[in-house]
């Protein structure tokens, strides 16, 4: 499994009290951050423990005054971030663009604070600044949608759909939030059933072809056949199904109810339309329109072979 370096979560602190300890050129900017998102700054350690406060941010010039005070919040049930100390972090603070209410975080770790901030600000130039109206648009779309499209899955596929690139909602036309209104009144329906095959040869994702890339970002359920590298893997939903390839017999996955065999009209890989079989039978590129509950891929690994002399 492809593993992470640190979990990202946003963290709702308005109206929360958050332990912000030190001065100068270090603290202020953790103040402002604290302030920004609505915090309320406690600046007293014992008070902090006293009063439950659960965040700390720790600022001292003197690396052996923040070590300790590191130490006692953490032992109080605080998680600690300790500036340009690393090591001492039970979380760190990304470099963020803001889109309100649309955030992107980019973090290192610790390793570096400048990279962050440059791929930020390359970020910045790129995402329109009404990508937050474009948020906010469909987050008032949202009771409309759960009443036109009660599965959850299905929401997530029409969604998808204008969101794609050069779709009606495409997040970089900035123009897109001015049509989320005629989108939702428009007449768009959930496509389910779909069946892609794609043959992987490199591990490498940025060998994937953009097409595969958003067919990874969008399936519901993966037919693995091979040991399909983790680093693959890792583009696809977190949430999507994963089932090992098996010609024989129907693929069991794990977590997931009502996975039916039978034939019906799918859609192949290349998009044409056919009569097929259950994909658990090994027929390349066909599956039944309900045998997954939307969009599935099976992903066959073939490595190229070394190139021998």
């Amino acid at each position: 499994m492809s593993t992470i370096a640190s979990l990202p979560l946003f963290h709702q602190i308005d109206g929360q009290q958050v332990l912000v300890l030190g001065d100068g050129p270090a603290a202020e900017p953790k103040r402002r951050l604290v302030e920004r998102a609505g915090g309320v700054i406690v600046d007293d350690l014992a008070r902090a423990v006293d009063e439950g406060v659960r965040l700390a941010f720790i600022a001292y010039d003197d690396a052996r005054a923040c070590e300790v005070a590191a130490i006692n919040a953490r032992c109080a049930g605080m998680l600690v971030n300790v500036v340009d100390r690393p090591e001492l972090c039970d979380f760190t603070t990304p470099s963020i663009l803001d889109r309100d209410p649309l955030l992107i975080a980019v973090g290192t770790g610790g390793a570096s604070a400048g990279l962050a901030k440059h791929v930020r600000l390359r970020l910045e130039r790129a995402l329109p600044a009404s990508l937050g109206l474009l948020a906010k648009g469909l987050e008032a779309a949202r009771p409309a949608l759960r009443k036109r499209f009660p599965d959850g899955a299905d929401r997530r596929r029409v969604v998808d759909a204008a969101l794609r690139e050069g779709a009606v909602l495409d997040p970089l036309d900035p123009q897109s939030f001015q049509r989320v209104d005629a989108w939702l009144a428009g007449s768009q329906t959930a496509q389910s059933g779909a069946v892609f095959d794609l043959t992987l040869a490199s591990a490498d994702p940025e060998d994937l072809t953009l097409r595969q890339a958003r067919l990874l970002g969008e399936a519901d359920v993966l037919l693995l056949d091979g040991d399909v590298p983790p680093a693959i893997l890792a583009r696809a939903r977190a949430d999507a199904a994963r089932l090992v390839w098996d010609a024989t017999e129907t693929p069991k996955l794990a977590g997931l109810e009502g996975v039916k065999t039978g034939s019906g009209a799918t859609e192949t890989g290349s998009g044409a339309i056919k009569q097929g079989s259950n994909p658990a039978s090994g027929a390349t590129g066909q599956a039944s329109s309900d045998t997954a509950p939307g969009l599935t891929l099976i992903l066959r690994w073939r490595p190229a072979p070394p190139i021998v002399g």
